[in-house]
């Protein structure tokens, strides 16, 4: 099977624009892509999407078992060129030092093109790189990408400090204006958010086409290993209507896949829309998202609100996760104080008027009504905060990546229930 891996030293290096540039170049080539991210990010997904036409799924060395990593390489590359994204710098991973790119890498044996932000250093990239390549012998570095490059004699001496190292140079991208995404508190902005993404995705990728060596890159392989098939994640139920639009875009692909694989039947519906799910659906499922962004919208709606209402009334099971889990409560308040009433289906009010970062990989062990009974590995990543939380069970006993206790989360009255946990996999 063709693939690789873009790393680079640290997040800022320029990776995800060089991905998306290279996914849309190969695209316009007529080259079939697979693309895929490390880690538990779901905005990258989302763009590479855009820029493949391809479904991307997420392979996390920490939250995910190695035979579900396996599976989902394989099936996805299958005849495809796979396309691994990594995260933050090549060797960071969780807070306990496991789940790396670099982890990821070497376990489906993928050589690694590196992308070296060259803007503010010349004869300095010579040890960085031989650092970098020299830190864990049992990788395969393809090559390196020489991103931002200031001008055609930047470029000389990068070449010329590189050449000891007798390392392939798989691309020269020079400073462009263009290639700069916006952003915001949880990352880049949302694909389906970006005004101008066609034309930013094209222009990306005449200048990768153009930049790096595209022949190369497709002629390089990854050395995986086919195991035997994993046990998923159970179905929340036969019929699973999930919530998709602008406030609920943040569904893990493996996750609904894994689902479908099981037998269930998926359907989708559009809060914002003001729709309902489908009447014949036996679990209804909120993902995460940017709720507070649509707060007042939420808060307007009718179908919406009524039909999540009924559905509780007839004990049907509603899963929801962060800002699915801040929409099944009270009100959320926004940024400015304004209070917003969502489903009251939790007794639970939510705030960003005062914003605490929480981040992190998270050990969760299931309690007493929790849609799983067995041990689960998740991510969280939110800025707002519960200021209320009224009489109700606890879903999970939850850890940090160290072990460190954090309590009891989530929360569940009936067949209600949810956390601020992005669920991601089992943990054995």
């Amino acid at each position: 099977m063709n693939g690789f891996m873009i790393a680079a030293p640290h997040s800022g290096s320029g990776k995800t624009t060089v991905t998306l540039g290279l996914l849309r170049a190969l695209r316009t080539a007529g080259v079939a892509v697979a693309p895929a991210k490390a880690g538990p990010d779901y905005i990258d997904p989302a763009f590479h999407a855009f820029a493949s036409g391809e479904l991307c799924f997420n392979l996390d060395p920490w939250a995910m078992r190695d035979d579900l990593i396996d599976d989902l390489a394989h099936k996805h590359g299958e005849n495809r060129l796979l396309i691994v994204e990594a995260m933050m710098g090549l060797f960071d991973g969780a807070a306990d030092g496991t789940g790396s790119a670099a982890d990821l890498a070497e376990q489906l044996g993928l050589p690694i093109v590196f992308v070296v932000d060259c803007a503010r250093m010349a004869q300095s990239i010579s040890a960085l790189v031989s650092g970098y390549m020299n830190y864990r012998p049992s990788l395969r570095f393809a090559g390196i990408v020489l991103n931002r490059v200031g001008s055609a004699r930047h470029e000389q001496m990068l070449r010329a400090a590189l050449k000891p190292l007798d390392v392939p140079i798989l691309g020269v991208v020079m400073q462009d204006a263009d290639l700069a995404l916006p952003s915001r508190h949880l990352g880049l902005v949302q694909a389906r958010e970006h005004e101008s993404l066609e034309g930013f995705l094209n222009k990306a990728g005449e200048i990768m086409g153009q930049s790096l060596d595209l022949d190369a890159l497709t002629k390089l392989d990854a050395q995986l290993i086919s195991i035997a098939r994993p046990q998923l994640l159970p179905p929340l139920g036969q019929h699973i209507a999930i919530a998709v639009d602008d406030a609920f875009a943040f569904c893990y692909p493996h996750m609904v896949q894994g689902w479908r694989s099981a037998g269930a039947e998926i359907s989708y519906f559009s809060p914002l829309a003001d729709e309902g799910p489908e009447r014949e659906a036996d679990a209804i499922f909120l993902p995460g998202g940017y709720p507070e962004l649509y707060a007042a919208q939420l808060a307007a709606t009718k179908h919406f609100k009524r039909a999540l209402r009924n559905a509780a009334d007839r004990k049907i099971p509603i899963y929801g996760e962060c800002g699915g889990y801040m929409v099944l409560g009270e009100a959320i308040i926004d940024a400015d104080g304004k209070s917003h009433d969502m489903l009251g289906l939790l007794p639970l009010k939510t705030s960003f008027e005062t914003r605490k970062r929480h981040l992190g990989y998270r050990k969760l062990k299931p309690l007493d009504g929790s849609p799983w009974q067995f041990d689960l590995k998740g991510h969280e990543f939110h800025y707002s905060t519960e200021i209320k939380r009224g009489v109700g069970e606890p879903l999970f006993a939850m850890r940090d990546a160290l072990g460190n206790d954090l309590g009891e989360a989530g929360l569940r009255v009936g067949s209600v229930a949810g956390s601020y946990c992005h669920v991601i996999d089992r943990a054995a």
